[in-house]
């Protein structure tokens, strides 16, 4: 596994110990080549001082433990957006593995600016950093017009992180999850992260998402759900904020308005699901 970077020059001391302190309380035995991976790039010279410093609050280490990731698997970013997860997730799949970012076609008519933006962006990137990211694949997640993520059958993983919301707003969402479910092979796992809705949560879009919708849709298209997580709860999170859950950091959407009080919220209320795809599951598109 290549060297992501020395923590130490960053001057980041405090923020390597404890992700050294997470590891051994979690596996009190020696780490994984995996694991070890994944300390290192969660706070690698690659990242900002912005992106580690939310790492407390989503925990990525230990969510991709939880997904079953490994360094070996074809894994798949769902929207990777500002790169947050494939600044750890592309690092360690650079030697065995194989990232593939799941992103906007901008081909497509009449995008909205900020998908050309993000596209654009990404690319860059990983043009410009390939001692970091290696040899992306970017596929096509542009729903409804324009999903697609391999062949079928061709994943070990598919991650997605605080997206669904947006699938279910456009009307999308099933045939996302229904793409999941083809792309993976029999017994690939798809992690989710997700803005979870409590009983404040108002009618609307507030970018929350109920868990039993979330576990429904998932289910619905084919997945069995092996296991749930509170790693990435936050009971002090009422879900029923002025401006959604973008009010909350690290977006502030309100600016000034009630920031000491978003601010010591913190990052959303969130679940964190492991669904499966059943061993010896026909795919639907073959």
């Amino acid at each position: 596994m290549p060297q992501i970077g020395s923590p130490l020059r960053r001057g980041l001391p405090g923020i390597a110990l404890a992700v050294l302190a997470v590891l051994a309380c979690a596996h009190p035995g020696p780490a994984s080549r995996t694991e070890s991976a994944l300390a290192a790039a969660t706070v690698g010279d690659h990242r900002s001082e912005q992106n580690i410093a939310r790492n407390p609050f989503r925990h990525p280490l230990e969510t991709l433990v939880f997904f079953g990731f490994e360094d070996d698997m074809t894994v798949i970013e769902a929207n990777p957006g500002g790169l947050w997860y494939s600044e750890i997730l592309a690092p360690v799949l650079r030697e065995r593995g194989r990232y593939i970012a799941a992103t906007y076609d901008i081909s497509l008519p009449n995008r909205p600016d900020y998908q050309t933006r993000s596209y654009e962006n990404m690319t860059k990137r990983f043009a410009n950093e390939p001692e970091v990211f290696g040899r992306p694949v970017v596929a096509q997640l542009s729903p409804p017009d324009s999903i697609d993520l391999g062949p079928p059958g061709s994943a070990d993983m598919v991650v997605t992180f605080r997206s669904t919301h947006g699938w279910i707003r456009g009307n999308a969402a099933e045939a996302v999850y229904a793409a999941f479910f083809d792309v993976l092979k029999p017994g690939g796992l798809l992690g989710v992260v997700q803005h979870r809705a409590g009983p404040e949560t108002p009618d609307g879009f507030s970018g929350y998402v109920a868990e039993d919708r979330l576990i429904a849709l998932a289910t619905g298209v084919g997945f069995v759900l092996e296991a749930s997580s509170e790693l990435n709860a936050n009971p002090k999170d009422t879900a029923n904020h002025k401006g959604g859950v973008w009010s909350l950091p690290p977006t502030f959407r309100l600016g000034d308005e009630n920031r000491d009080e978003y601010a010591a919220i913190g990052e959303s209320d969130r679940m964190t699901l492991r669904f499966r795809k059943p061993w010896g599951a026909p795919q639907r598109n073959p």
